[in-house]
């Protein structure tokens, strides 16, 4: 009996398999936050912090803030494209960062904290570029945001990953420091 109840369950709902999904790669300052956003959007399978961009093999957090690597802190967004697309998930991106700041996001500032979209095809890559005319546009100012070729991604240590869930206060806290929902409040009115 309960071979056919899984059997007609998996008809019913056929699982998805990880091909199907598709992965982005954005960094918008500090990979807690970029994670939180990102958690809420439908489609959205999972999202890892991590390091791209740069030259150093399997960096460390404190190589990538403290060093000068290259890298960002990026976070891999893992999504089902049947439930959303790449453009949406920019668009999703842009509004939570500051795309004017070339000295990094928020109170996080240096190199490792710039706003970067990642694209992994031409088609991703004209989409990011053509969001950026557009901003550029509507604000009459010069946007800080990069886009780079994708080339690889190394999760951060676990105690970055999903850090907003695991260490709620401590992170409404440093969100708060650093004024974030109010300068976006103030960039995207």
């Amino acid at each position: 009996m309960r071979f056919f109840i899984l059997t007609l369950f998996l008809i019913i709902n056929p699982p998805l398999v990880a091909a199907e999904y598709a992965k982005a790669y954005f960094a918008g300052g500090c990979f807690w936050c970029v994670e939180e956003y990102f958690d809420t959007v439908e489609g959205v399978i999972k999202t890892t912090s991590g390091y791209s961009g740069g030259h150093v093999k399997n960096p460390t957090y404190e190589q990538v803030t403290y060093k000068d690597t290259g890298h960002v802190e990026a976070v891999e967004v893992t999504y089902d494209p049947t439930k959303v697309d790449f453009k949406t998930l920019l668009d999703v991106h842009m509004v939570n960062i500051d795309p004017f700041d070339k000295r990094g996001q928020f109170c996080d500032k240096g190199k490792s904290y710039r706003s970067v979209i990642f694209y992994t095809n031409e088609e991703e890559k004209l989409i990011a570029e053509q969001k950026l005319q557009a901003i550029r546009q509507q604000f009459n100012k010069e946007v800080a945001t990069l886009v780079w070729k994708f080339e690889v991604f190394y999760s951060a240590e676990d105690y970055h990953q999903d850090f907003y869930q695991k260490n709620f206060i401590r992170y409404l806290t440093y969100k708060s420091n650093c004024l974030r929902k109010e300068d976006l409040e103030r960039i995207w009115n």
